[in-house]
């Protein structure tokens, strides 16, 4: 829950306010959209600091001070009476982020689950998907109710408020209240391969990887992380241009908005199918099959003709769109010892958030140089290179 109200007020709700915004402040789009690029920076900064701190004190703490920082935050946003107080808030926005987002819940998940890690990722990303779905409607209620400023007073109380459940119920480990990962009377067996299947591989030894650094000589790691960077580029291109290039090859603009739209309700459908197919054939092989997907669904979106082209590429391409959102910390779980879990992770989310602010600026100057068709084979190739490195860090891991 708090994770869907986090994700909707610290990152979904801009989208809302950018209109109202640019009307007050008088700034062009660029300038306004350059603050969520900078707290989207300060995230992947953050997240490997974060990492440290939970895999030494836990996530109580952290992810306390993490929301009262983002109603703080947010309530500073609705206060700013130009760009320097707008970038200053989502400075605040960014720091928060990286202490309450994704990355903090998948280290909680990862102590607290072994047997069941992979359907706990699941009910997380699944739930927390919706976060759009909810508060951009939310968002745009209060703001034809209340005003643009005095809806994110709203929103900023709403966040603040996620800092009691997080005080209150989180601990460092389930030996804290004198339980066992997955609600065992003992800590029992570690995941296998295909996480939560029995009998689907064998565990490797993490004996020599017991340091963050020395995690990083596993080439499993190494080659999970550049397969996150890359997928996380084809989706950021996608999501940021993809109605662009439709209406400029004709798609009424319904069509167009739907098309986007879609691909957030999808990815939850390719987070369930990926969950229920990984007990059998195993989390890596099944990702990187989905994620393969994606570039033939660019392949198909130039080959067949519109709206077929559409509506083809929206499913192929969505349902692989926030699979690693589910694999990549099951995955890390399995490559990694728990106890540096989460600053491995913290420094693996870098990478990715690295590839998720470069990308609209590399896209659109790659489109402004050669079109439409240069970015998106683009986008297959990164997505085509990501299943092939999912699948030799599932190798190298045996």
């Amino acid at each position: 829950m708090t994770e869907t109200v986090s994700y909707g007020v610290l990152y979904y709700s801009f989208a809302v306010f950018l209109v109202p915004m640019r009307e007050e402040l008088g700034a062009s789009t660029a300038q306004l959209s350059g603050a969520l690029t900078l707290a989207l920076a300060l995230t992947g900064i953050g997240g490997v600091v974060v990492g440290r701190w939970l895999d030494r004190s836990g996530p109580r703490w952290i992810m306390t001070a993490g929301s009262l920082l983002g109603g703080v935050s947010v309530l500073a946003w609705s206060q700013a009476e130009g760009l320097l107080g707008l970038y200053l808030a989502f400075t605040g926005i960014g720091l928060a982020s990286a202490a309450v987002l994704y990355e903090p819940a998948y280290a909680v998940i990862n102590t607290w689950f072994r047997r069941d890690r992979a359907k706990a990722l699941l009910t997380l990303t699944v739930v927390a998907g919706f976060a759009s779905t909810i508060f951009l409607p939310t968002s745009q209620f209060l703001i034809e109710l209340l005003g643009w400023r005095s809806a994110l007073g709203v929103l900023a109380a709403v966040v603040a408020a996620c800092a009691v459940p997080h005080a209150l119920l989180l601990r460092r480990a389930p030996a804290d209240l004198g339980l066992a990962p997955d609600g065992r009377p003992d800590p029992g067996p570690p995941p296998a391969a295909g996480v939560g299947a029995p009998g689907a591989g064998a565990v490797p030894d993490l004996a020599p990887y017991r340091g963050a650094g020395a995690a990083w000589r596993r080439p499993a790691v190494r080659w999970l992380t550049l397969a996150t960077a890359l997928q996380m580029v084809a989706n950021a291109v996608v999501a940021v241009f993809l109605v662009a290039y439709l209406l400029e090859v004709g798609a009424p603009p319904g069509l167009a908005a739907l098309a986007a739209g879609a691909l957030g309700a999808l990815s939850v459908t390719g987070r369930v199918v990926l969950t229920v197919l990984a007990a059998r054939v195993g989390i890596g092989t099944v990702t990187a099959a989905m994620v393969a997907g994606q570039a033939l669904a660019v392949v198909l979106l130039f080959l067949l003709p519109q709206p077929a082209a559409t509506v083809v590429f929206v499913v192929l391409f969505g349902v692989g769109f926030g699979v690693l959102n589910i694999a990549r910390p099951a995955l890390l779980g399995q490559y990694v010892p728990g106890v540096v879990f989460a600053t491995v992770s913290g420094q693996q989310a870098l990478a990715g958030q690295f590839g998720r602010v470069v990308a609209p600026v590399a896209g659109g100057a790659l489109i402004t140089a050669a079109g439409y068709g240069a970015v998106f084979t683009v986008v297959a190739g990164c997505a085509l290179a990501a299943a092939a490195l999912l699948v030799l860090s599932e190798r190298a891991a045996r």
